[in-house]
């Protein structure tokens, strides 16, 4: 890349001079149990760069990886977990995850179809005394940057059953969110991944980002 000089001063393009500065990160959960952890990689550094585009949200571009029982977990406000099959938390994950959630942390658990009674099964050990109920649609969360009157978004079919959001809460705070027949990380991917329509995938991304900015407290712009 070529850059303009000024003075013998290398100037950075001005596309790069309108990004928002990185003051945070995000990260997927790398779980373990055998389910891939791992899908949809391109869909978390997609929301990142709607994040920074379209909420002007100072979140760091580059996608990181977090294991449930490292200390490293606490970096990050959001903390992000997909996948198809089992996930399971050892002891020390489950009190790791559970002193981060308590300490501000947020956990989106995003079912990518077969993820949802597994991760049913692991938040009962992180909670086991609090119930994970459906998310209201006059939620905090349907309310950030972007409005969402019916609740979370459906974006891929799966057994055509509606769209659904659970949650646990923690003192009147939202600190955890697993998802149901919405599918929201397939809709954040590239384009050419599940030819979703681009309204779509817009929805995907724009209930993402409401995600996000909950967990981290709404400090944002209006969405551009």
């Amino acid at each position: 890349m070529r850059f303009v000089t000024l003075l013998g001063v290398a100037l950075l393009p001005l596309w790069l001079w309108a990004q928002p500065p990185c003051t945070f990160r995000l990260a997927k959960l790398k779980y373990e149990g055998g389910g891939d952890w791992y899908s949809n990689p391109s869909a978390l550094p997609n929301l990142l760069g709607f994040l920074r585009a379209k909420t002007n949200t100072a979140v760091c571009p580059d996608e990181e990886v977090v294991e449930p029982g490292s200390a490293q977990l606490f970096q990050y406000p959001f903390v992000y977990l997909t996948g198809h099959g089992n996930v399971v938390f050892s002891p020390q994950e489950v009190e790791n995850l559970r002193t981060y959630l308590q300490a501000g942390g947020f956990l989106l658990m995003d079912d990518n179809y077969g993820l949802h009674s597994y991760a049913k099964r692991e938040i009962a050990k992180l909670f086991p005394d609090v119930p994970l109920r459906e998310i209201p649609w006059d939620h905090p969360i349907y309310r950030q940057a972007f409005r969402f009157e019916r609740g979370i978004p459906k974006i891929h079919e799966h057994d055509g059953k509606p769209a659904q959001a659970f949650g646990i809460e923690l003192e009147g705070r939202l600190v955890l969110v697993l998802t149901y027949e919405a599918d929201l990380s397939d809709g954040w991917e590239d384009p050419e991944v599940h030819h979703d329509p681009e309204a779509i995938r817009q929805q995907a991304l724009q209930m993402g980002a409401n995600l996000v900015l909950y967990a981290i407290g709404g400090h944002t712009t209006q969405a551009n």
